[in-house]
């Protein structure tokens, strides 16, 4: 699809044209999904996610500026509505019991080894907090102080999950490749 059909089919959902809804979240939905599963621990969540992501949109899409991406508005939005989602399941209330495991910093050659399959599942198995600051840190390109606005935590706190993530990803990748 390209910029223009994508725009028509925006300019529909504006109008509240339920077959251009559909198809923008026909275009999308797999999308939304990865994003979704990136930040929530089963499907069923990010199902729920990826729901309240087309209902943010639809209804706030009339706000879209035609001139700009779509697809990172898209995003913004996909991503805002995990953090909310995880945010009133009160994933961030949790107290996280850690044990700091300071085992030797993975070899490149151990790294090498990984297919990208295998980062992204070892991701998915850190707890939701970890997953959720390792995201928007490393993959979305947050800082800590947009984290902690957007999470309610401090600053502090981001780093700290940040770290933790890293420790726990060294400890996933050793076992993973010894």
């Amino acid at each position: 699809m390209n910029t223009e059909e994508e725009k028509i089919i925006i300019l529909g959902c504006v109008q509240k044209e339920q077959k251009k809804q559909e198809l923008l979240y026909k275009k999308y939905f797999g999308y939304a999904m990865t994003i979704s599963l990136s930040y929530c621990s089963n499907r069923e969540e990010a199902r729920e996610i990826v729901d309240d992501t087309f209902m943010k949109v639809f209804d706030s899409i009339s706000t879209f500026d035609l001139n700009k991406p779509f697809k990172g508005w898209f995003r913004k939005i996909t991503i805002n509505t995990a953090i909310d989602t995880l945010r009133k399941n009160k994933k961030f209330m949790n107290h996280l019991d850690i044990h700091e495991n300071m085992n030797h910093i993975p070899s490149i050659e151990m790294v090498d080894q990984l297919t990208i399959e295998d980062i992204y599942n070892m991701i998915a198995r850190l707890p939701d907090v970890l997953k959720v600051v390792f995201n928007l840190y490393e993959i979305e390109g947050f800082t800590h102080k947009e984290i902690s606005t957007l999470l309610n935590i401090p600053e502090s706190s981001s780093r700290t999950y940040l770290t933790r993530a890293k420790l726990r990803l060294r400890e996933m990748i050793n076992k993973n490749t010894n």
